[in-house]
């Protein structure tokens, strides 16, 4: 498990666990259908509960932890703790079948406490889109409901698919993911919003900084010709100032301001929803590119017409 800096944790924390929008709907409905067989379940993340939910299985949650609160049913499920601590007496009375959790989202010590008094703990660590179908299934196999798993995997997987062919021969633009602004960070490899620029065709100058979630210092950024900026912002979180970007306008992103701001609750949460999100950042990237088309394309007139 890789150990974050304390302002690195927080970030992440933000992009994992946040609130998120209660009236957003997922890119695939999901409906319910009656389990087969029905294990009790501790889901100690919020996707674990969401994906567990979309499959049909949200009623087979006894406990879940504190950022878990969607779907809305998710909201009445009783909590037993946090990314600080878990409750571990009123985990383990209740008796559950298994207990899903994610490493980064849950302290370790406990899981292992946990794991040491012989319950059945199951990880759940999405890296990329296409590993969300595969939970899906996972998840569809633990608790009875296969069937409906394996629709919503196989219909995931093919709008995914579609975007991607939608936009891998598109122009590259370079650009500035603007994860948090005081300090500023952004996002290298092995991040999970590294994959959204990919498929949508935009340039990280930072992508190979050792750190996943780096610090970067505003001379580094300033000084490259950054074409389009992404500042993800949270509803839940609308105090959260972004970036004085208006204080440098020699960045052409600046300049032309083409400055985009997705919904951060859906883009960073591992669940359904985060495809719907991404395809509306391909589009918001494509308008931008289209626009410094428009632009070369005038600048070429203007040189021919003189």
């Amino acid at each position: 498990m890789i150990i974050l800096p304390l302002r690195a944790q927080l970030v992440w924390l933000l992009i994992t666990v946040s609130c998120y929008s209660l009236a957003s709907e997922p890119a695939i409905s999901p409906t319910t259908n009656t389990a087969i067989h029905a294990p009790r379940i501790i889901a100690l993340a919020p996707h674990i509960v969401e994906l567990l939910f979309a499959i049909g299985a949200g009623k087979q949650i006894i406990a879940t932890s504190e950022f878990a609160n969607y779907p809305v049913a998710a909201q009445k499920i009783p909590r037993v703790g946090n990314y600080l601590s878990l409750q571990l007496e009123k985990i383990v009375a209740l008796k559950p079948d298994y207990i899903i959790a994610w490493k980064n989202g849950s302290p370790a010590a406990d899981l292992a406490k946990l794991q040491q008094l012989g319950l059945h703990i199951i990880y759940s660590e999405p890296k990329t889109f296409d590993d969300i179908a595969s939970e899906l299934l996972r998840f569809g196999k633990l608790t009875g409901h296969q069937q409906r798993s394996m629709a919503l995997a196989q219909q995931f997987r093919q709008q995914l698919h579609a975007i991607i062919q939608r936009y891998q021969h598109k122009t590259k633009l370079l650009g500035f993911y603007e994860l948090w602004s005081k300090p500023l960070m952004t996002i290298a490899q092995h991040s999970w919003p590294e994959q959204h620029l990919d498929i949508c065709g935009v340039t990280n100058p930072f992508i190979n900084l050792p750190s996943a979630y780096p610090q970067v210092n505003t001379e580094q950024v300033v000084s490259l010709p950054l074409q389009i900026i992404i500042a993800p912002i949270s509803k839940k979180q609308p105090n959260n100032p972004t970036f004085s970007w208006q204080k440098w306008p020699m960045i052409p992103a600046v300049k032309y301001q083409q400055i985009i701001t997705p919904d951060a609750d859906q883009l960073h949460r591992m669940t359904l929803r985060a495809l719907a999100e991404l395809a509306r950042l391909c589009e918001q990237v494509d308008h931008v590119r289209q626009f410094y088309q428009q632009q070369h394309n005038q600048s070429i007139s203007t040189t021919t017409a003189r």
